[in-house]
């Protein structure tokens, strides 16, 4: 069950509005269709209703205000808003950050995106742009908070190495990462924008320990390939096959909770997986599937289900780590690294910016065992809750 006083920084905000909010004149609002209020209104709609003739601009992230478009370098087109009357600019089509002109005359340009805790998904580094591009034209930034849905405890996967920097990670974050979206935000202020103008509506009623089935809220899809919670729970290791010539389950109505491939024998998988130290808490089911677009479209793969028993100890990040050494080592001809471009960058390795260093490719191509597996998947977190505790808005238990 949720909690009773549970309130999203969107809700706060349009119940007692910011004053930054109220004397802005123009307010440009980067947003998508997850950015809902309890009733399913859309954030735009609601500021529309609430600021009649203040919103002047939207902002869409990676695929686009109304998640239609699929996987990575598919642009979003700038369109208009015909309902409201306003442009609506893609972020990620010829640029990934605002540029002057898209900016000029707005007095505020407020965030209302809904993350998914994991370093590699981009809303975060659009947020990180925006506030860039508002810092260099003096335009403040309202961040409205939302849960992140992994919950603020738990820290996994090593931290990305500067030479990795991608549109997957521009700041040397773990792959998941704990924060809120406005946490994040406060971070990216106090240590890399120092010149942005930022002001973060907290949530009420939310706790760290809260993944997003407390909050009484229905999952929206975020994307495309999120469209259950159940994807977003495993989502921060599975997201690594994006670097292979796996099927991460594109072409399924279960995207990263199903994975394979034609050449893998699913059983044999689950249980190479299980000696390779994937986590027990996530119970690895066999099975066969036919993508009906992107790898292997039309042919029968077999491979793994992956069900998380216990959602506050599931570890995706280790169990992926498991899953590609397994697959190296049951079918060393056939497994592969997807070759670049991805996310825009055409030199390095996908694989290599989606971990966010060179450890893993080399391990993997090297016939990892159980404890460099291990190795491969620490987290100095003590260290990375030192660095960010002044950006924190909730408590950390004591």
């Amino acid at each position: 069950m949720g909690s009773c006083d549970f309130a999203l920084g969107l809700e706060r905000c349009l119940a007692t509005p910011p004053r930054r909010l109220l004397l802005a004149r123009r307010v440009g609002l980067l947003l998508n269709q997850a950015s809902v209020d309890s009733g399913f209104r859309g954030a735009h709609d609601a500021f529309a209703e609430h600021f009649p003739g203040k919103l002047a601009a939207l902002f869409g992230p990676q695929h686009g205000l109304w998640s239609e478009q699929q996987d990575n370098m598919i642009e979003t087109a700038h369109t208009r808003d015909a309902r409201l009357g306003v442009p609506c600019h893609s972020l990620y089509a010829d640029h990934r950050e605002p540029t002057p002109a898209m900016l000029d005359g707005l007095d505020l340009v407020v965030v209302d995106l809904q993350d998914v805790g994991t370093r590699v998904y981009t809303y975060v580094w659009t947020l990180l742009l925006v506030m860039r591009a508002c810092a260099a034209q003096r335009v403040p930034v309202l961040v409205l908070d939302r849960p992140n849905p992994l919950g603020g405890e738990i820290v996994e996967g090593p931290r990305l190495e500067p030479s990795q920097t991608s549109f997957v990670g521009l700041l040397p974050i773990p792959m998941r990462h704990a924060l809120t979206i406005g946490e994040l935000a406060r971070w990216f202020a106090r240590e890399h924008v120092p010149g942005v103008e930022l002001e973060v509506v907290p949530m009420s009623g939310w706790r760290r320990d809260m993944l997003w089935s407390a909050t009484g809220r229905s999952w929206v899809p975020t994307s495309p390939n999120l469209p259950r919670f159940e994807g977003v729970l495993v989502y921060p290791g599975q997201v690594l096959l994006e670097g292979t010539g796996l099927s991460e389950g594109r072409g399924t109505t279960t995207p990263f909770e199903i994975c394979g491939a034609p050449w893998l024998d699913g059983h044999e998988l689950a249980i190479a997986m299980r000696e390779l130290g994937a986590d027990p808490s996530i119970a690895l089911r066999p099975v066969r599937f036919e993508p009906t677009f992107h790898k292997f479209t039309g042919r029968s793969c077999s491979g793994v289900f992956l069900h998380p028993l216990a959602p506050h100890a599931a570890r995706s990040y280790r169990t992926t780590l498991a899953l590609l050494a397994a697959c190296r080592r049951l079918a060393p001809r056939d497994f592969a690294w997807r070759a670049p471009p991805y996310e825009y960058e055409t030199q390095k390795q996908p694989i290599d910016i989606l971990s966010g260093g060179t450890a893993l490719r080399t391990a993997i191509d090297a016939g990892a065992d159980r404890a460099t597996l291990d190795r491969i998947a620490a987290v100095d977190a003590s260290g990375w809750w030192r660095e960010v505790g002044d950006a924190l808005l909730y408590p950390r238990p004591a």
